[in-house]
């Protein structure tokens, strides 16, 4: 197996290019990620499907004279209306009709694999497998005859690793001459159980006069004895009342039919599996992942195990993450403002050179100090993902999550809010579901984080002259106590009650693929610096003029009246105007209070003085 080189990416011809799109598509957990990655390298786009929170990966590959424009589908487990990712992914080849679709395949759970293969073959299109994690499977005593497979389904199968750019290459070039015409696709689809086919053609027969392009009339039909709300409501809508009734009369009398068409797929797989199986794992082995998974899943070692990795990871994140954040705040920040203060003081007045050096560069500075964070934190998120750890973690804290009406998934934004509430709100891009990922970063504010701890360290000595390690723990159990009242009230009032079913397969874990967990971080930092340092900056602008505008005291400015007006409300809870408008410019950075009272207070450089 060769690899697949930066030069083969970029091989290109003289001649004119032939563009084709293909559809990446497969379960979850089967590496499909690494293989968009290894195809597309830095030549990709993330963004959101239209009118969806769902991401939209979609990349370019040009190989001899063909550019490939790959769109990788969500993962999901079968093609049926059940969820978002489901419908995006089936409307994407049925609409859009990509001229092929390449299938990834976990060779290790190859069943459950073929069962999605299945769904896939009754939509009419050119379809690979790209049958990965082969080394997996073998180390789990699973040997694949891909050969006698590619026979079986009549459909091309490329054997790979792509954790370790094995197969890729052969993957391109079978893409290749699919689309240059010189394979033959003669797929060995799977049928509906006999005792329901007539059922099937007498659907077929009464739609077939009444269904248009993209559907397809043999797909309509199946997904009809499936129950398919989708399509039902599409049917309905289409056909004649009197057809309809006949219709639901048929689904009616055979509530079955969906075992049938179940039962026809298992049948098809079972001789799939038959044919190219050459030594299953044996009856009561245990792997390395189920020896694994005796300590990371229990209820109590898994854990004390999940607590201490995690202890480690923030351990790494803000040690390390902090150094390089003080130096990039000393030599990046603190330098440019000061070059750009002597090179713009004989050129512009006071008050441009301080927007400048402090509003803009400031600003930018604030953005630029959260990335050695955010880049440690990510890389090891993405690891732990890569390893098959991540789906554990949800797991092991499902059971704590749903009692404010989470899931699992929850828990690892809201972990990281204690580091940094911002990238902990970014984090929330790994729930799945919208509603509560938007519960998720309506909790994370509450959250005390080590910017809100930094306040507290400074404030609690000044009014506490003892016991304030037990006065500072108790604001923070009060904040978290905060934060749980808040989630039930939103639960049971905003959300209704409404609890999100959590089904997530815990996969074998592997080894990790740097490349693929280096191209995504890179892709996470670029959407920060995108979305939330243009933000950012253009607030610590707003904020710089406010204060600075009109007249050189704080007092007489936009901010220090909004203050002031704002101190009748402030006095219930104890606070006067200069106190309140430092809470103000802490929207920005919490530690900006700290700072704004020094100036209001004119307490000068030296903390002893605000004490």
């Amino acid at each position: 197996m060769s690899k697949l080189t930066q030069q083969d990416q970029l091989k290109t011809s003289k001649k004119v290019k032939k563009y084709f799109k293909i559809a990446l598509a497969g379960q979850p957990n089967v590496g499909k990620s690494t293989v968009f990655n290894l195809l597309t390298g830095l030549n990709q786009h993330v963004g959101n499907w239209p009118g969806k929170t769902v991401e939209k990966k979609e990349g370019k590959l040009v190989y001899k004279d063909v550019v490939f424009k790959i769109i990788d589908l969500p993962g999901t487990y079968s093609l049926t209306a059940n969820s978002v990712e489901e419908i995006i992914a089936r409307d994407y080849i049925i609409k859009e009709k990509p001229d092929m679709v390449v299938a990834i395949v976990n060779s290790a759970t190859l069943e459950r694999n073929l069962y999605f293969i299945s769904e896939l073959l009754i939509l009419d299109i050119p379809i690979i497998i790209g049958l990965n994690m082969i080394d997996v499977a073998e180390a789990n005593g699973i040997k694949i005859d891909y050969n006698v497979l590619e026979v079986a389904l009549g459909l091309p199968v490329v054997p790979m690793i792509a954790s370790k750019n094995r197969g890729v290459m052969e993957l391109v070039e079978t893409m290749y001459r699919a689309v240059n015409g010189k394979i033959d696709f003669n797929p060995k689809k799977p049928e509906i159980n006999p005792d329901h086919r007539e059922i099937y053609h007498k659907i077929k027969e009464i739609i077939k006069p009444h269904i248009n392009q993209p559907y397809s009339v043999n797909w309509v039909a199946i997904k009809l004895l499936e129950g398919d709300s989708e399509i039902i409501k599409l049917v309905h809508s289409s056909i004649p009342q009197d057809k309809w009734i006949k219709i639901e009369n048929i689904l009616k009398q055979h509530e079955d039919a969906i075992l049938a068409v179940a039962s026809g797929r298992y049948a098809w797989i079972n001789r799939m599996i038959r044919a190219s199986l050459i030594s299953p794992a044996k009856k009561g082995q245990i792997s390395i992942t189920d020896s694994l998974d005796r300590i990371l899943t229990h209820p109590i070692w898994g854990l004390l195990s999940l607590l201490a990795i995690f202890a480690i990871m923030f351990f790494l994140t803000y040690t390390i993450g902090t150094f390089f954040q003080e130096l990039m705040e000393k030599y990046v920040i603190n330098y440019s403002s000061l070059f750009l203060k002597e090179l713009l003081t004989p050129l512009l007045t006071p008050w441009l050179v301080s927007f400048v050096v402090n509003g803009i560069i400031g600003g930018v500075g604030i953005i630029l100090t959260f990335i050695p964070i955010l880049i440690i934190f990510f890389f090891i998120m993405s690891l732990l993902e890569d390893v098959g750890y991540l789906a554990r973690a949800a797991y092991v804290m499902d059971r704590f999550m749903h009692f404010i009406g989470l899931h699992g998934r929850s828990a690892l934004p809201l972990f990281l809010g204690f580091g940094c509430n911002v990238p902990a709100v970014l984090g929330t891009r790994i729930i799945d579901n919208p509603r509560s990922r938007l519960m998720t970063i309506i909790l994370t504010p509450f959250i005390p984080c080590s910017a809100r701890m930094a306040v507290l360290a400074f404030i609690v000595p000044i009014f506490f002259t003892q016991n304030q390690t037990l006065i500072t723990m108790s604001l923070i159990l009060i904040n978290l106590t905060i934060l749980t009242i808040i989630g039930l009230l939103a639960h049971k009032f905003i959300f209704k009650g409404h609890h999100t079913a959590f089904i997530m397969e815990l996969p074998l874990y592997h080894l990790p693929n740097f490349k693929s967990i280096s191209l995504s971080l890179w892709n996470k930092i670029k959407a920060f610096i995108k979305k939330a340092g243009s933000i950012i900056l253009i607030v610590s602008v707003i904020v710089f003029i406010l204060s600075n505008f009109p007249g050189n005291k704080i007092e007489d400015s936009v901010l220090g009246k909004v203050g002031i007006a704002l101190e009748p409300a402030g006095k219930l809870f104890g606070l006067d105007w200069k106190m309140l408008t430092a809470l103000i410019t802490s929207f920005i950075a919490k530690e900006n209070a700290i700072s704004t009272l020094s100036v209001l207070y004119e307490a000068g450089e030296k903390e002893e003085n605000l004490s």
